[in-house]
Parts: structure tokens; sequence; C-alpha cells
């Protein structure tokens, strides 16, 4: 067993539980402003940088979602993570690289970051690749703000690869795929309340051409209530959860 692999010190344990009741909290809170129950909000745990032995903890508290966005470092800690016996939901949350879809079919449930056609068929063509048993459950990235260079497909937007209508069609259409639902991040420099409150004029849009698009994936460890105020159903909390994140290297 190596080091990621190992059971969790007591202390970071403890560290985890804190954190893990504290978000807990924050997400029942924000269903009760908004008139919601807590039931229909799923916290992901974005574990980026923080090692497998924490999402074994995190699975043994009682998470069954973790998100991650860079397949170099999913891709081994989903393998260290099955080798410890514990399987939760993966979420590819980050930005994907067709040459990277094979690896990331074999361990993500759902991939949140779909936001071009090009990227939607080369996951319905992997799924079929690897002869993967289930359809992928996806999310299409959505840009608030019609700024396509920081990722997400471009609302009213008549681009046959990035539109959102036209990625949203395509994922539809696609036998190796299911529409979930859209995600998004609030643009820099907007205040969470306006962000989330156009995504979710935008997700009703989508809703009425697809009406199984119900997933919306918004708001993270400094904006969740105003995501959660405004339909939000997946969360996705990293730093609240677990602390501030190591450096990169």
């Amino acid at each position: 067993m190596t080091d990621s692999q190992a059971p969790a010190r007591a202390d970071r344990r403890a560290e985890i539980a804190a954190g893990l009741a504290r978000v807990r909290s924050r997400i029942a809170d924000a269903c009760a402003a908004a008139g919601r129950d807590r039931a229909e909000v799923t916290m992901i745990a974005v574990t980026k940088t923080y090692p497998a032995s924490d999402v074994v903890t995190l699975v043994g508290l009682g998470v069954t979602d973790v998100g991650e966005n860079r397949d170099q470092e999913a891709a081994t800690k989903a393998a260290q993570v099955a080798a410890a016996g514990v399987a939760p939901r993966w979420h590819f949350v980050g930005r994907l690289q067709r040459n990277k879809v094979k690896s990331v079919l074999r361990y993500a449930d759902v991939v949140q970051s779909v936001d071009s056609v090009r990227l939607a068929s080369a996951l319905d063509a992997g799924v079929t690749a690897i002869g993967r048993d289930r359809p992928l459950d996806v999310l299409v990235q959505v840009s608030i703000d019609g700024d396509a260079a920081r990722g997400g497909a471009v609302p009213d937007s008549a681009d046959p690869d990035a539109g959102l209508g036209a990625v949203t069609e395509a994922v539809a259409a696609a036998g190796g795929l299911r529409l979930a639902g859209l995600m998004a991040v609030a643009p820099l420099g907007w205040e969470p309340e306006r962000a989330f409150a156009r995504l979710a004029a935008i997700a009703a849009l989508v809703r009425a051409d697809h009406p199984q698009a119900t997933e919306l994936s918004a708001g993270m460890s400094g904006d969740l209530e105003a995501a959660i105020g405004h339909g939000a159903t997946h969360v996705r909390v990293g730093s609240a959860l677990l602390g501030m994140r190591p450096t990169l290297r």
C-alpha cells in the first residue's frame, strides 16, 4: 500500500470531518433559505492536489461524489482509490483535451466540462472504442458571459462547434452519451447572484428543449449559497472542505 492509499491519520480525518460538517451545514442552510429540499443538492468533493487517502476518508464519512480536473492526477488517484476498495462517483470537471478522452472514460462517471461538438463527438466515439457498458453522463459547460476563451459553450451563438445549442444537440443525439444538464463557473468580476441568475435562465431554456437535462452544477466554496438559491443541484467544494490546497508541482 502506498502512502497515498494508506488510511488518513486520526488528526487529518478529524480535520476533514470538521470541514465536511461545516459545508453540509452551509448547504442545509442555503436550501432552507431557498425553500428547497436538502436532498435536491449533491456536494461534489473536488480533490485536486489532495491525496487518495483523503478521498478514502471522505467516502468513509458518507461522501458519494468526487471531482477532479486534471487527467494526469485523476487517473492515478482513481486507480489508488479503487485499489483501496472504495468506489465514489467520479466527476471530471476540468477542461478536457480530446487526446485525454480515452483515459478519462476509464474512471469518470460524469464529464462536466463538454463545451464543443468536437469534444462531444470524441467522447461518444471513445465510449464505443473502450467498450464502455453504459452511457457517459455529460454536463455541458456554459460560458455565462459569452467568453469562450475561459471554457464553455456560448449561449445565443450560431457557432456550429461552440454554440450552446449545437453542443447540447450533439450530446443529446450521441448514443454513448446522456445529456444530464449544465455546468458553469461564475465569471471573474461578476457578482455570484448575477451570474447564477443568468445561468438559471439559460438552464430553463435548455430544459424546454431537453427535459431530461435537469442537473445544474454551479457554485464552489465561496459562492455555493448563491448557486443553490438559483437552482444548483450540484455544488463543487474543495478548499472549504479539505483546507488550503498543497502547492502544485
